[in-house]
């Protein structure tokens, strides 16, 4: 969908009082800034997405590569609480190492 699709929406909901006048003008706003308008069939962003880029393995709060430091500090979890998650996996399932030593590889240290 293109902008001048959107506007038109924007546009649409408006003339119905769907919007008002200050949702009108922040939504045509952030259109014309290029940031999409959640909810009018743009793509939408994750909230999460900056945390998810910002993840870093931690050099501080580190007992094998700083994994669970690095998603503790993202998250705002205890790292303990992490590596709790991992050991579970890893009895569980196995799997827990395997995540662990591929975000060991991919996740870059800060």
């Amino acid at each position: 969908m293109n902008d001048a699709d959107e506007l038109a929406k924007l546009a649409d909901l408006h003339a119905r009082g769907v919007l008002s006048d200050e949702e009108f003008a922040k939504a045509k706003a952030r259109l014309l800034g290029g940031q999409a308008t959640p909810g009018y069939g743009s793509q939408q962003a994750s909230p999460n997405l900056g945390a998810v880029n910002g993840l870093r393995r931690a050099r501080v709060d580190r007992w094998i590569g700083g994994v669970c430091g690095g998603i503790a500090r993202a998250t705002g979890l205890d790292s303990w609480i992490w590596r709790l998650i991992f050991v579970l996996l890893f009895l569980a399932f196995g799997g827990g190492v395997l995540v662990y030593i591929l975000l060991w590889i991919f996740v870059p240290e800060e």
